[in-house]
């Protein structure tokens, strides 16, 4: 079968490998749509720094070469030993964390902080290939209401919902999004359904502004054209944000998060930085503001299915690109570093 391989930072290689064998609690499955992700972008620039440096305790994967890819929908085609719960041909989306499920952490629900934690895509072969085999306590069943492309949101969208609860947001408040890439735009469009009064949103290309807009941002701002703490505050009495998400990841962001958030506002970082960022102790100890950080999903996959399924949460509009397998560089990551303002999420059809 064909697959998009890591072998090393730059070193993705559209190759012909063996197809999997499903090992015990295994399930082998057919791709059918998998999204590009920051997270692999990150690990072609970069990396590696999610995929292992030496080897995973649980997969056994260090470095390359390993199949990316851990956004998608896929159909079961072959069930490993000891596997019961899925029949050939159901349709499936897939929880990214390969968990020990022993640790203090699992026993408790915490499957994001597993001792062992590692990633389908990055500590196993994921969903950038014809097929994949997949831990059967991952996998989701998408309802005939959500569509193939939908169902490689459902991740994405998960840790969206993710930090929308670790933000502890409640019905009636002021939300400023920082950065509408794909995470930015998703917890924009589940804040609204989770009951925020109004959203803002701080973006510097015009193109996600306007996206933003569509999906229901309040009131969108450009931080290189003006102010968007005294914007916002124009809009709110004074009083600024109740919550604001970084959804960027970068000192410039933070310091947006901190200026556009009023007295005792909450800050929840769902962006990855791989650098230090400065925290400014004074600003945040005198008006009592809090940081959260929100760090993949727990058990957020039953809500995100269920939001896509009735369509309170629009995908479509975020599909900048399809492309074939064979066009993973040159038509999918190439792009997404290039000319990030026209392309938010490009869907690879393996």
């Amino acid at each position: 079968m064909k697959a998009a391989v890591w072998y090393d930072r730059k070193d993705i290689r559209i190759e012909n490998v063996a197809e999997p064998t499903p090992g015990p609690g295994e399930v082998k499955v057919r791709i059918k749509a998998c999204g590009i992700c920051g997270s692999d972008l990150h690990e072609y620039r970069d990396g590696p720094f999610i995929i292992p440096a030496r080897p995973h305790p649980l997969t056994g994967q260090n470095k390359g070469p390993v199949i990316l890819g851990h956004e998608f929908s896929a159909e079961v085609v072959e069930l490993g030993p000891g596997v019961e719960n899925f029949s050939a041909g159901d349709r499936m989306t897939m929880n990214a964390l390969i968990i020990c499920g022993q640790c203090h952490y699992c026993r408790q629900g915490a499957f994001n902080m597993c001792v062992k934690l590692g990633s389908t895509g990055f500590a196993a072969n994921g969903g950038f290939a014809e097929y994949a085999a997949v831990k059967d306590y991952s996998l989701y069943p998408l309802p005939d209401a959500v569509s193939d492309d939908a169902g490689a949101f459902v991740e994405p969208l998960a840790v969206a919902v993710r930090a929308v609860k670790r933000s502890r947001l409640a019905i009636g408040d002021t939300v400023a999004v920082v950065g509408a890439g794909p995470i930015g735009l998703l917890v924009l469009q589940v804040c609204l359904t989770a009951g925020a009064d109004r959203v803002f949103v701080i973006e510097p290309m015009q193109a996600r502004r306007e996206l933003a807009g569509q999906l229901g941002a309040f009131a969108v701002f450009d931080p290189g054209q003006e102010d968007p703490g005294k914007a916002i505050a124009g809009y709110t009495a004074s009083l600024r944000a109740d919550i604001a998400f970084d959804c960027v990841g970068s000192q410039p962001s933070f310091d947006t998060a901190l200026k556009v958030t009023g007295r005792r506002g909450r800050i929840c970082v769902a962006g990855l930085s791989l650098k230090p960022i400065q925290v400014p102790f004074i600003k945040l100890w005198g008006h009592e503001k809090e940081i959260a950080f929100s760090s993949g999903y727990e058990n957020e996959f039953p809500a995100a299915i269920a939001l896509l399924a009735d369509q309170r949460i629009q995908v479509e509009p975020l599909i900048s690109g399809r492309i074939a397998l064979e066009d993973f560089l040159e038509q999918g990551m190439k792009p997404l570093i290039e000319s990030p303002a026209e392309n938010i999420k490009i869907l690879v059809y393996p």
